[in-house]
C-alpha cells in the first residue's frame, strides 16, 4: 500500500459563461469526497479557464519537454504532479470542447501511463459522444481511459437550475473514482519507468530511482524480511531495521541518499548512504531473499560508493559480526575490517576512496 495519496486532478473542461459544467463539478465533490478520504485520494479541482492557456504556441514538439512560456510550465508541473485525472466536459457539435483539446495538446510525457475517466453531460447522446471523441486522443498520449463513465442527459438531471438528486448517478460516480485508482496503482511502475530521472537497472526490464519519504512503507517490508536473516544469524533481535515504525523509515528517508531497485513496482532491493565528516557511510545494503546471489547486493553497494561526494576520503559501513556472507562480500569490493571501541557484535569496515579513484 502506498503511503502518499493519489492525486486526481478533477478537470473542469468548458469554459462558457454560464454553463453547467459548475453544477456537475460540485455534485461530482460532494458525491466523491467521503469516498476518496477512504481510498487515500487527494481530489483536486482545475478549471480550464483558469489555466489562461492560448491556442497552442509553444514552438518546440510537446514530447520535448522544451516549454518558453511560463502558462506551458505551469500547466506542465501541474499535470505532472497527479496520478489520474477526471474530465467533467459538455459535447459541442459532437464532439469534445476545443479548451480539452488544447490542453492535451500542450503537454506530452506528463500525461503518460494515467487513467483518465469522463463525467459528461449533453442533450440527445448525454455528452457521450464527446467521450468517445476525447478517447481517440488521450489514448495517443498514453493516457488510459477508463471504461466507468457518468453520462448525464441536461432534460432529465436539471430541476430549478440545479441537478435533481439520482442515487443511480451517484453509485456511478463512486465507481468511476474506485476504478481509476485500481488502474492508477496499476500503472504506477509504467509511469515511473518514463520519469526523466528513472534509470535502467541491472536485472531486465527493472529501474532505479531514488527512493523517497512516499516509499516508506516498501522499506519498510523491505528491510523487516530481509534483517530477520541477520538476526537468527547473530542471535539477537537488537537490530534497528526490525522495529522502525513507518515513521521513523519515513524521517530517515528524507535524510540519506537512498538507492532503490523497481521491477514491476516491487522494491527488489536498497541501499543509503550519507556523509559524515569526511566519511561517506553507506548502509541499509537489502535485497529480496528471492532473487539474492545474482549480483543485486554488490551493483547496489557500488552504486552507493559512485554517489560518495569527491573529497571523501572512506566508505563506511556496518555489519553484524557473524554475518559472514556480508563480510566477505565487502572484502571482495576491497573493505577491511576497523577496530571498534565498544564492537558489541558489530563489525565495521571501511575502504580507501584514493584506491576507489585509481
Amino acid at each position: 500500500m502506498l503511503t502518499k495519496p493519489v492525486r486526481v486532478l478533477v478537470l473542469m473542461c468548458s469554459t462558457r459563461p454560464g454553463a453547467l459544467g459548475p453544477l456537475v463539478g460540485q455534485w461530482l465533490a460532494e458525491t466523491l469526497t467521503p469516498h476518496a478520504a477512504e481510498l487515500g485520494v487527494e481530489l483536486v479541482p482545475v478549471a480550464l479557464s483558469d489555466l489562461d492557456l492560448p491556442f497552442l504556441d509553444e514552438e518546440e514538439h510537446p514530447s520535448s519537454g522544451v516549454y518558453r512560456h511560463e502558462h506551458t510550465r505551469r500547466w506542465s508541473a501541474i499535470v505532472d504532479a497527479a496520478d489520474g485525472f477526471i474530465a467533467v466536459t459538455p459535447e459541442y457539435n459532437y464532439g469534445m470542447p476545443a479548451t480539452l483539446k488544447n490542453a492535451l495538446d500542450y503537454l506530452s510525457r506528463e500525461w503518460a501511463w494515467k487513467p483518465i475517466g469522463f463525467v459528461s453531460y449533453g442533450h440527445t447522446s448525454a455528452g457521450t459522444r464527446s467521450v468517445q471523441h476525447a478517447k481517440q486522443v488521450v489514448t495517443t498520449l498514453r493516457l488510459v481511459p477508463l471504461g466507468a463513465t457518468v453520462a448525464i442527459r441536461i432534460g432529465e438531471a436539471m430541476e430549478s437550475g440545479r441537478l435533481r438528486s439520482d442515487a443511480a448517478r451517484d453509485t456511478a460516480g463512486v465507481g468511476l473514482l474506485d476504478e481509476l485508482v485500481r488502474v492508477a496503482h496499476a500503472l504506477r511502475p509504467l509511469r515511473e519507468r518514463a520519469r526523466p530521472e528513472t534509470l535502467s537497472g541491472p536485472l531486465p526490464g527493472s529501474y532505479v530511482r531514488r527512493l523517497t519519504p512516499d516509499d516508506a512503507s516498501e522499506a519498510l517490508v523491505l528491510q523487516r524480511c530481509c534483517w530477520v536473516d541477520e538476526a537468527v544469524v547473530n542471535d539477537t533481535l537488537a537490530i534497528p531495521a526490525l522495529h522502525e515504525s513507518l515513521e521513523e523509515v519515513r524521517d530517515w528517508l528524507a535524510t540519506w541518499h537512498t538507492t532503490g531497485i523497481w521491477l514491476d513496482g516491487r522494491l527488489l532491493g536498497m541501499v543509503r548512504a550519507r556523509r559524515v565528516d569526511t566519511d561517506w557511510h553507506v548502509g541499509r545494503l537489502a535485497v529480496v531473499p528471492d532473487l539474492r546471489g545474482q549480483g543485486l547486493g554488490r551493483w547496489l553497494l557500488r552504486t552507493a560508493e559512485a554517489d560518495a561526494q569527491p573529497d571523501c576520503r572512506r566508505v563506511l559501513l556496518f555489519t553484524g559480526a557473524k554475518s559472514l556472507r556480508n563480510i566477505d562480500l565487502y572484502h571482495s569490493e576491497g573493505y577491511q575490517s576497523v577496530p571498534l571501541a565498544d564492537p558489541d557484535g558489530i563489525t565495521c569496515l571501511a575502504k580507501d576512496m584514493s584506491v576507489r579513484q585509481c
